[in-house]
């Protein structure tokens, strides 16, 4: 895929998932929708922090590694974008729960550098 072609989907993608939020925002009721109506709001924020963290973490890169190949950047702006949109769904998950403390936070971050670290360390197969 080009990378043209990657940028292009990923924006159209993030743009409908991002209606989708706000769709959700305002027409669904979290108490008459109960389980299935935060599973919805939740995986909606989720793709759309995805998107938008893997574009911006993606032009960063283009813009200030130009030595990099575009398909590392773009694997990697992506895996980063996954773990901090882990990292918000999951903080505000924990605080709509009144659960969020500072310790929580510090374990979650904690838990998402290790798998980073993992990730970097490890040597991948089609590194060029």
């Amino acid at each position: 895929m080009s990378l043209k072609k990657y940028l292009f989907l990923m924006i159209l993608a993030t743009i409908f998932c991002l209606s989708a939020l706000i769709l959700v925002i305002f027409f669904v009721s979290p108490i008459q929708a109960g389980t299935t109506g935060l599973v919805v709001f939740y995986t909606a924020l989720f793709l759309t922090l995805v998107g938008i963290f893997s574009i911006f973490g993606f032009v960063f890169r283009f813009i200030f590694k130009k030595n990099e190949f575009a398909h590392k950047q773009v694997r990697i702006a992506f895996r980063q974008a996954c773990l901090l949109a882990i990292l918000v769904a999951t903080a505000l998950f924990i605080q709509s729960q009144r659960l969020l403390v500072w310790w929580n936070l510090l374990i979650l971050i904690i838990l998402l550098s290790t798998v980073e670290y993992f990730f970097t360390a490890s040597p991948t197969k089609n590194e060029v």
